[in-house]
């Protein structure tokens, strides 16, 4: 099947890049996120956006080797690693990475800065940004999105998009929270091994005394990675994957963006984007490696796929409504006084 996404987002990428022009002069609000956030190449619809924002890279440790996020030498070590069963560990940016981002960012004109982060049940990082926080040169609000993938990082590109067009720091604040609240994140692993060995699956951890049996599709809800099915083999596993990400994407209308990770599997990505695609023809959709620090914990062979828009029929939902993080209890506003940080020793 002949597939026109691809032409589709570099189109819009063209037609963003002389909106707005009269906004840079306008008091500017920069975005800090970590690299869970899954920002691709071109997730942007211009360099006026990705201006705006600061990636903190979260290390992976791979034996007594780290490494720094993105590299093809660690990509190739991570892969290896998981395919022998091979330690892997991650673990949050230090606070002394989040405060050179956000004084970057204020030596560069921001005014204040919007710092978002993957869920708190994941990852410590949201405590490290929070604790820099209290030093930066402009104010910080730090949020706790209670996602990961593009379904942090869908927020991020809206926060950015609202701050390219001169919104305030509420505004921006506004925006990203927005796209928090209507977005899902479903994921399909061959294996619950590495999410085990992680200590991330949460409610899952009742399915691996039939780990042989179970392919299991899974969703991040409040924060929190959660059973949603169980599947009996991998292609029908694959086949309901499509199906769920089908109805998410019809109970919401306008902007409608989805983002497709995988991770040693892009065949099998390409496919799914593909029927994603021939389905929902109007939807925008973009194809990206999960980052290796999310990688680490769901394995070779993972496949996610992160939804966000307008929801117009939450009972059509599949995965469930999803609450704005306010309403999971999961965020926090901007950062003043000391606010209470905790540093659980076994997240990354």
């Amino acid at each position: 099947m002949s597939v026109d996404w691809r032409q589709k987002l570099a189109a819009r990428a063209k037609r963003g890049r002389s909106r707005n022009p009269g906004a840079a002069s306008a008091p500017r609000v920069g975005v800090v996120t970590d690299s869970t956030a899954a920002l691709p190449d071109g997730w942007a619809e211009s360099a006026a956006v990705t201006d705006l924002v600061r990636v903190v890279p979260m290390p992976v440790m791979i034996g007594d080797q780290i490494y720094g996020e993105g590299t093809d030498r660690m990509i190739g070590a991570l892969a290896l690693a998981l395919a022998q069963g091979s330690e892997v560990r991650t673990s949050r940016p230090s606070p002394g990475k989040f405060e050179a981002a956000y004084a970057e960012l204020a030596a560069a004109g921001c005014s204040a800065i919007i710092s978002l982060h993957l869920s708190a049940h994941l990852s410590g990082t949201v405590d490290s940004a929070r604790l820099a926080a209290r030093t930066a040169p402009v104010p910080v609000t730090v949020i706790d999105t209670a996602s990961v993938a593009m379904g942090l990082g869908f927020a991020v590109a809206a926060a950015a998009e609202e701050a390219r067009d001169g919104g305030s720091a509420t505004s921006v604040e506004a925006a990203a929270r927005a796209a928090t609240a209507s977005s899902t994140l479903l994921f399909y692993v061959p294996s619950l091994e590495q999410l085990r060995r992680g200590g991330r699956i949460g409610a899952a951890a009742g399915w691996l005394g039939t780990l042989f049996a179970v392919k299991p599709i899974l969703v991040v809800r409040e924060g929190k990675v959660v059973p949603l099915e169980r599947v009996r083999s991998a292609p029908r596993a694959l086949a309901r994957l499509t199906e769920l990400v089908q109805q998410e994407i019809a109970a919401r209308s306008g902007r409608v963006r989805v983002a497709v990770h995988h991770f040693g599997n892009e065949a099998e990505a390409e496919r799914l984007a593909g029927a994603i695609a021939g389905d929902a023809p109007d939807a925008e959709l973009m194809i990206c490696s999960l980052p290796a620090v999310l990688a680490a914990h769901a394995g070779l062979g993972v496949l996610a796929v992160a939804v966000v828009g307008t929801v117009t029929d939450p009972a059509a939902l599949p995965a469930g409504p999803v609450p704005p993080p306010d309403a999971a209890g999961t965020s926090s506003g901007t950062t003043t006084g000391t606010p209470p940080v905790t540093q659980p020793e076994t997240r990354a």
